[in-house]
């Protein structure tokens, strides 16, 4: 192992948090691990990673312990225990939940003198380890910047801010990007094959129309902070006239409208608050307050 590199704990060997192991002992960091079924930690063991046979005795063996568990729920059962083994530590807690639970968890950890940091990782087992691949944190700014290294092992860490529920508020916020993004690609997949175009063939147009999309949110984003929506490029009005267009396309193809549908409703929702002649991005007023549209 290199002497320069931080000893760490893993608490969780699920198949992310054997991930993480694995790429922190690739990395040089003597790796200690725990799980509860200890036969999980056999592949990790042959590899070098050291495996603690009690939580006390994983959080003992290194400044740093990355907590990545199935919830909140075990991750309280683990270290409730164990709490006062936390004390002087840093907990870094990359386990999925809400914002609300990553303050408890926060406050928890203060109450036993344990320093603490919430994280988000925003990719799937195989891509840990990728320069490219986000990891989002939140909590304190000085755990994060003393333990920056080790973290750039796993991925391109991300820092959010001092509140510790960032993090998971940003992943929450993603992850519905991500399906409603991966939704309107398969309607669209569905949709032009039903015309027997394969989804490989309209995929890599898909992919370059994503490219001018994110061009969009660019010259949206200061709108919405700004809560002025010139429609300058393509009002609402517009957009409610296009979608029409597509469900009529899909039904006569048989192709499931729900979507579209629903994109429809807030875009009228939209028009009818007044925001008719403004860009899309105003749709934002009525999700931010649906009750006073209805």
């Amino acid at each position: 192992m290199h002497s320069d590199r931080p000893a760490v704990t893993v608490l969780g060997l699920g198949s992310m948090g054997s991930a993480l192991a694995a790429v922190l002992l690739e990395r040089g960091h003597e790796t200690t691990v725990w799980n509860r079924s200890a036969h999980r930690a056999r592949s990790l063991v042959d590899r070098g990673a050291r495996l603690a046979a009690t939580p006390e005795e994983a959080i003992a063996a290194s400044p740093l312990t990355i907590a990545c568990v199935l919830d909140y729920e075990v991750l309280h059962a683990v270290l409730a225990p164990v709490a006062g083994s936390l004390a002087g530590k840093v907990l870094v807690n990359l386990t999925s939940g809400t914002p609300e639970q990553a303050h408890e968890a926060a406050a928890w950890a203060r109450s036993h003198a344990a320093d603490y940091l919430d994280g988000a990782i925003m990719t799937t087992p195989p891509g840990v380890g990728n320069p490219e691949m986000m990891f989002l944190y939140s909590g304190s700014d000085a755990v994060f910047e003393a333990h920056r290294p080790t973290l750039a092992s796993l991925g391109d860490p991300l820092y959010l801010g001092t509140d510790p529920g960032l993090a998971s508020l940003y992943d929450a916020a993603l992850l519905g990007l991500m399906w409603s993004t991966m939704t309107g690609w398969l309607h669209g997949t569905a949709l032009v094959g039903a015309e027997k175009t394969p989804a490989t063939a309209f995929t890599p147009v898909a992919i370059r129309w994503l490219t001018a999309v994110a061009g969009f949110l660019t010259t949206y984003a200061p709108q919405v902070d700004a809560g002025h929506y010139p429609g300058d490029d393509a009002t609402v009005d517009v957009q409610i006239a296009a979608i029409d267009h597509l469900i009529h396309a899909a039904a006569a193809r048989g192709i499931d409208n729900a979507l579209p549908e629903l994109l429809k409703s807030a875009m009228e929702r939209t028009k009818a608050a007044g925001h008719g002649s403004d860009s899309y991005a105003s749709v934002i007023e009525v999700l931010k307050n649906p009750a006073d549209d209805k």
